[in-house]
């Protein structure tokens, strides 16, 4: 019995009683056969990003089974942070401690590729003291070394903070970048950040 949760753009989201079931969705504006390569492939990229984010110490999902299109999750119980930092007391504290999960996450070399306070859980139960955070859906993740693509990650996650959290978002920005350049071993990444905002400023002119 599985109950669905959402529909996302690339999948399907259900509980069920071994936890969350996470379905590629076929896209009947692909060819076939191209449509089920590209599933599979972004589920085994899902799979192996999990597992390598683990491996590194970063609060992730436990990944319970996979198959060619699917994967099935640990059930992550809590709120998501796009829900509960507006109102948080420690808001500060808690950016900061992300600030520093998303700097090792990039030593891993690991990108998540949507980065918004939505991808990101305050876990009710986790024991761990330094933080009860985790990070969820690495469906447009992918592994690269590249400052670039550190510092794209960034800057999504800055404009998430602009647009869901506008009022404090100077102060979370500040605080977040804070706690990542103190962890971040590639200082190159802060430099691609500077260019990277610049690029976007420059889109939005046109």
């Amino acid at each position: 019995m599985k109950k669905l949760l959402f529909h996302a753009a690339e999948a399907k989201i259900y509980k069920t009683k071994e936890g969350i079931l996470k379905e590629r969705s076929v896209k009947s504006y692909r060819h076939p056969h191209l449509d089920l390569k590209l599933r599979k492939t972004r589920t085994k990229t899902e799979a192996r990003l999990l597992i390598k984010a683990k491996q590194a110490g970063i609060p992730v999902p436990h990944l319970k089974q996979q198959t060619e299109t699917t994967l099935l999750l640990e059930e992550v119980k809590g709120k998501k942070l796009a829900d509960t930092l507006d109102k948080a007391t420690n808001k500060q504290t808690l950016v900061k401690q992300l600030g520093t999960l998303i700097a090792q996450l990039h030593n891993a070399h690991l990108i998540h590729g949507d980065l918004t306070t939505s991808n990101i859980m305050i876990h009710e139960k986790k024991k761990d003291t330094k933080t009860n955070l985790v990070l969820i859906d690495f469906g447009l993740g992918y592994e690269s070394a590249r400052a670039e693509d550190k510092a794209t990650d960034l800057h999504v996650f800055k404009e998430a903070l602009e647009a869901k959290h506008y009022q404090d978002a100077t102060k979370l920005w500040t605080a977040f970048l804070t706690s990542y350049t103190k962890t971040i071993k590639d200082t190159r990444v802060l430099e691609r950040l500077t260019a990277v905002e610049k690029r976007g400023r420059y889109k939005q002119q046109f």
